[in-house]
């Protein structure tokens, strides 16, 4: 085994910082040893690791490893002490005993970073200590990567500053790519998916997402679209793949719950990589059987395999990354890589061991263990160190801490040379989108937080969904009666005269099987109201209205719809009429007709509601999609200029029906909504006056078109397909995102859509 010295050609020039920040010995040993956590793989000199034959792969079951799994149950026993530890007031004890914590905050000042996150700093130190960038695309000038499972995106703006600041690359050509779970698929889940979007709303082009659209990485033909999607790079010289799932309901058991995600990153790294080129995957622990084949399957593809823990990775956990360097294998994998990808997906180290053991050397496992020891170690010597601070600190220790903190932030920033980058030369500053850096500006992102000890949140596992909400932090919020202001004071002004309507596409992809994640709404909030909807005890068609809220009449309403309408004088001297056109029942509205004598109000049938088996689509459902674009388009046919539109909505929590909002914002002086809706209303009232039909013009045939694609796909003309019997595919967008996402409207829409579910789960609780 090697601690790494001998594995980059920079270390030469890191000795010259030494001494530069600690003056005791004492202090600059253990900084030294914060960034020094590198385990190198040294190859036998017979040449003894080879690729297996691809006969034995993926036939034998998988084994344990007792030495290894003796490993995994100590640890998981000092990880088990923290049960009982409330995970809000942990993480702030130990991000106040993290000798790196000060870095964010440092590099932050001193660098002017783009999307300066912990990702961000783990990354750029990755790149300070090894040479990722091969000397090919040095000396060619050249330099093509791409990015796995790279939400938000702090890997691809890491390596943007270190290339805009290094000397060796500055004047490199780099192009990038990237993939990752798509934020607004409204079909991802909340725990796998990361809602931070800073840097995806501004560079889409550069985003690889599939054809389904969900940007699953793990799905075989995704893996071959990849493939074509950067054909254009001449070679590939980098991958990175940082994926994980939120394994914290279940963290004893991590490391197998997320082996087939590693399988599928390499093996997208070994399918794209040029020879030569380099691949950082980032791991766990390597305890288990799929650990140890992938780590030797790595080993025999490349010259140098190292496991490095940056500094910047909290210490007391199992976070690792396996930096490979110089690509050498790429046509001796090549029969195992056909064998990977016909088997690849989400269970492709789940149910056979890639190698059996018998054909990974002993060689290979004795080092193996070395590195687990070694990590093992420093974890929980940093556990059991927190645990005792946590009992108790002496101001000696917080003020050894203290200075310990700080010298290591000023360590990082002179080892790798971190450098001041103006924001003129940040990513989102340089893409051809016009509305680069103000999309998603100040927009709540939705990060889920976790709250209570572990031993909590796995008892609240074990309530009812009521109890949980009545635990929870929007409970107050929930069980408050509604008034009749709901949507006053939010308004969307307009016609929108800036969006793109030329540059607009279509987006089809699977067909929805719920929403569970939305960029226009608090992501907690939905996945409770989710959760009550599945509650078969409750049918939410059926349920009573709540006799302590105070529901908007309809007059209030009309009242709003003539104050927003402009009624101007003909040349008589007499006020003109505006026609309303409402999408409801004139048993509803038609009472109101007497008092507005300027409104003249026409009825039409609404978007039919989505029935019991489709609740938690929402908007989702693709023949309310459908209907819903018809009353749209049937409105921009109708109305004169001046006119007044009525249209309920059941939510807009999805990218289709957020874009018809858009679409009415253009067409329209003014949209507001009503929440709770009347009485015998079926959805919240979108209330829109000062038709223009200068602005429909251009959007009428475009909402025709995608009106025309939603038939054909659910079994309309020339599909041949039934929609009863369910289509694969559905339109999941018309407008692109980059548009959604300026303005107003997703503010608007988060505000409307939080009103709708808060009402809906009220009801829900009083039933």
């Amino acid at each position: 085994m090697s601690s790494g010295n001998g594995t980059r050609r920079k270390v030469s020039k890191l000795k010259h910082f030494n001494n530069m920040v600690a003056s005791d010995p004492e202090t600059q040993t253990e900084i030294d040893g914060l960034f020094s956590k590198i385990r190198t793989y040294v190859k036998p000199s017979n040449e003894e690791w080879c690729i297996p034959d691809p006969n034995v792969a993926l036939r034998h079951p998988v084994e344990k490893h007792s030495r290894l799994q003796a490993l995994k149950a100590s640890l998981n026993a000092v990880k088990n002490q923290l049960s009982d530890k409330n995970v809000q007031v942990w993480h702030q004890h130990t991000n106040s005993t993290n000798r790196a914590g000060k870095v964010i905050s440092a590099v932050r000042s001193a660098a002017n970073a783009e999307i300066c996150t912990q990702a961000w700093c783990k990354f750029f130190e990755i790149l300070g200590v090894f040479d990722l960038i091969p000397e090919e695309a040095l000396q060619n000038g050249e330099l093509n990567t791409i990015h796995l499972c790279e939400a938000p995106g702090a890997f691809i703006t890491a390596l943007n500053h270190y290339i805009k600041t290094s000397e060796s690359t500055r004047y490199c050509d780099w192009s990038w790519a990237a993939n990752t779970l798509n934020p607004y698929h409204e079909a991802n889940g909340g725990s796998t998916t990361i809602a931070d979007d800073r840097l995806i709303a501004n560079t889409l082009p550069w985003w690889f997402f599939g054809s389904d659209n969900t940007g699953n990485i793990m799905i075989q033909k995704h893996l071959l679209e990849l493939q074509a999607f950067v054909a254009n790079m001449r070679r590939v010289d980098l991958v990175t793949a940082d994926g994980s799932f939120d394994c914290q309901e279940n963290p004893d058991e991590q490391e197998a719950l997320v082996a087939s995600l590693h399988y599928c990153e390499a093996t997208a790294a070994l399918l794209l990589l040029s020879p030569g080129g380099s691949f950082v995957l980032k791991m766990f622990t390597l305890y288990e059987h799929s650990s140890i084949c992938l780590l030797y399957l790595l080993n025999c593809c490349f010259r140098s395999v190292n496991v490095f823990k940056p500094s910047t990775s909290k210490a007391g956990n199992s976070e690792v990354y396996v930096v490979c360097l110089n690509y050498e294998a790429k046509e001796a994998v090549r029969p195992l890589l056909s064998k990977l990808i016909r088997n690849y997906g989400p269970h492709l180290a789940d149910r056979e061991a890639l190698f059996p053991n018998s054909h990974v050397p002993q060689s290979f496992q004795r080092q193996h263990e070395e590195v687990c020891l070694y990590f093992h170690t420093l974890q929980v010597e940093t556990i059991t160190e927190n645990l005792r601070l946590f009992e108790g600190m002496s101001a000696e220790q917080r003020q050894r801490l203290d200075h310990i903190r700080d010298c290591t932030a000023q360590e990082y920033l002179q080892r790798f040379q971190v450098s001041f980058l103006p924001r003129s030369r940040w990513i989102s500053r340089n893409t051809v989108n016009p509305a680069c850096c103000s999309v998603s500006a100040g927009r709540p992102l939705g990060q889920k937080k976790q709250t209570g000890s572990f031993n909590e949140r796995r008892e609240l596992q074990t309530l009812s969904w009521r109890e949980r909400v009545e635990r929870g932090c929007h409970a107050t919020w929930i069980q408050r009666h509604s008034t009749e202001t709901g949507g006053r004071g939010c308004m969307l002004e307009g016609p929108l005269s800036t969006c793109l309507v030329d540059s607009w596409y279509v987006i089809i992809g699977a067909a929805l099987p719920a929403v569970i994640n939305s960029p226009f709404c608090e992501g907690g909030l939905l996945n409770q109201l989710n959760e009550a909807l599945k509650d078969t005890a409750v049918d939410w068609t059926c349920v009573p209205p709540c006799g302590s809220c105070h529901v908007v009449c309809t007059a209030s309403i009309m009242s709003d719809v003539a104050g927003l309408c402009d009624f101007t004088a003909d040349r008589d001297g007499n006020q003109k009429k505006r026609q309303c056109l409402v999408f409801g029942s004139r048993s509803v509205w038609g009472a109101c007709e007497s008092q507005f004598g300027n409104l003249v109000l026409t009825f039409s049938a609404e978007p039919s509601f989505p029935q019991r088996g489709c609740l938690t689509l929402h908007d989702g459902e693709p023949l309310y999609q459908e209907q819903l674009l018809g009353c749209v388009v049937f409105s921009l046919q109708t109305l004169n200029s001046g006119d007044a539109l009525l249209l309920p909505v059941f939510s807009a929590l999805t990218r289709v029906t957020a874009a018809v909002v858009l679409c009415l914002h253009v067409c329209f002086h003014s949209v507001t909504f009503r929440c709770p809706p009347p009485s015998g209303v079926v959805g919240t009232v979108l209330v829109c006056a000062g038709f223009s039909p200068e602005a429909a013009a251009r959007i009428l045939p475009v909402l025709t078109d995608v009106r025309n694609c939603m038939g054909q796909l659910r079994g309309g003309e020339g599909s041949g397909k039934d929609f009863l019997s369910g289509s694969d595919r559905q339109v999941l967008q018309f407008v692109p995102m980059e548009e959604v996402l300026t303005g107003g409207l997703t503010e608007f829409l988060w505000t409307m859509n939080s009103e709708i579910m808060q009402q809906k789960l009220h009801l829900l609780m009083q039933s």
